[in-house]
């Protein structure tokens, strides 16, 4: 019993106690003490321990470096000018009045959050260009922020690119194809409540004359279609994988011999799978272009920074998958689990998801402490893999929003007030963002439960 409870308690002890001096509410510290003291209960020795590190990460390695290449994807589709020009044709597409400029900007929230797999990053990156346009509208800076934040927390789970789906696939060990595609449907739906919901921000308001768009659509990428060639690339080869099922990474032999040696190889195979390997392909479709080339550094520096904390908590956590596989303690778990009734457990993992979620403002931190845990107990209640994966992703992605104390809200607020030098209540923010933190929570137990 020791083996389970002490690794469990040290875990969320550390992780939601900011009171303990110096390593207080620090995931990192509280996903490697959890993995160590586990090691060190279940005897397990040196060099033991060191491949379970390694064994873990390398079953999280995919998502690592989804994360890694889809945020240097990003910062140099920026550079390029492809979000303006994302932006700009929305605009565009949804005509010149306040609904549109709102639902232009839900959806480039949304595209940059499924390239960065991150909302802080996604609201980040995208927040400077929209918070004064927004403003401008006469938003008050509360709807500023619930828009910012719900757009790019939708973002982080939104395929094709979903970061939150590939993890909770991961840690479930599960095929993330079928989930992706229930999930295009889910979060689509949940984007779509999402612009409406926000429509009531601008009833009766007129657009600015200098915020409108002079050019139609056709103009807009008559003049930049250059600058959407890499996405272009990597949305054809994602889709073309997803809905069609024809993968050119094993079909077409120049990609096969890269590789399938690499696939042999622990951890760097992450970058073997085939959403990851698209993104590299319009990474290196994009240095192509002169802006792209001549920024390298800048777009290095400042697509690893954005994703700086993520990784390393990924990292963190591959090391605390791999030491409870190791010394048996996952299974243990979801043994001790089979006399508790379905419900409690279905029920009670959901809010131990949503508060790690809360109070960390991350669906990554949220499923990695949770669902490494919940996975295997879901599996012997005989949930479906695919639902189990469904159903964590969505889970999480509410608990990063939630009241009170959602950390995201907290971040997209500071950089509101910080631009608009006003003083912006993140307690509002997450209220309001609420319905859509609520639908996603319904999806996901919902889906536990069918």
């Amino acid at each position: 019993m020791l083996e389970i409870s002490i690794p469990l308690l040290l875990l969320f002890l550390i992780a939601l106690v900011k009171r303990i001096p110096k390593v207080g509410g620090n995931i990192k510290v509280a996903l490697l003490v959890a993995a160590i003291s586990s090691a060190i209960i279940s005897g397990l020795g040196p060099v033991d321990t060191l491949l379970a590190f390694i064994d873990g990460i390398d079953r999280l390695s995919w998502v690592i470096m989804l994360s890694v290449f889809g945020s240097l994807y990003a910062e140099s589709q920026v550079k390029l000018g492809a979000m303006d020009t994302t932006l700009n044709t929305l605009r565009s597409a949804f005509g010149n009045s306040p609904k549109g400029l709102i639902a232009a900007i839900f959806i480039t929230l949304i595209i940059a959050g499924s390239f960065l797999g991150d909302a802080i990053a996604a609201a980040t990156v995208i927040g400077f260009l929209v918070i004064h346009s927004l403003y401008e509208l006469k938003l008050k800076p509360e709807q500023i922020g619930m828009i910012i934040l719900v757009g790019a927390s939708i973002g982080s789970i939104m395929p094709p690119i979903t970061q939150g789906v590939f993890l909770s696939a991961s840690l479930i060990d599960t095929d993330p194809d079928p989930v992706i595609k229930i999930a295009y449907i889910t979060v689509s739906i949940g984007a779509v409540i999402a612009i409406l919901e926000s429509f009531r921000f601008v009833r009766g308001k007129q657009m600015p004359e200098h915020l409108k768009t002079t050019q139609s659509v056709f103009e807009i990428i008559k003049e930049r279609w250059m600058t959407l060639i890499p996405l272009s690339v990597l949305v054809a080869i994602v889709i073309t994988n997803t809905l069609f099922d024809y993968n050119i990474f094993a079909e077409w032999r120049i990609f096969t011999a890269i590789l399938e040696p690499m696939k042999e190889v622990p951890i760097v195979q992450g970058v073997t799978f085939h959403v990851v390997t698209a993104i590299i392909i319009a990474i290196i479709v994009s240095f192509v272009f002169t802006a792209v080339r001549k920024d390298v550094k800048n777009i290095i520096k400042g697509g690893l920074s954005k994703v700086s904390q993520t990784v390393q908590i990924q990292l963190c956590a591959g090391v605390m998958v791999g030491v409870f596989y190791a010394s048996g303690l996952i299974d243990k778990v979801a043994i001790m689990a089979e006399g508790l009734a379905s419900s409690m457990v279905k029920i009670g993992g959901a809010l131990s998801v949503v508060v790690v979620g809360m109070l960390t403002g991350s669906q990554t931190t949220a499923q990695s402490v949770n669902i490494t845990f919940l996975g295997p107990i879901l599996e012997n209640m005989n949930v479906d893999p695919t639902f189990i994966a469904l159903g964590a992703s969505h889970i999480a992605a509410a608990g990063q929003n939630m009241p009170p104390v959602g950390l995201t809200a907290f971040v997209v607020c500071g950089l509101i007030g910080g631009i608009l030098s006003k003083e912006v209540d993140p307690i509002k923010v997450m209220f309001l963002a609420l319905p859509n933190s609520l639908y996603f929570l319904i999806v996901g137990l919902i889906v536990w439960f069918l």
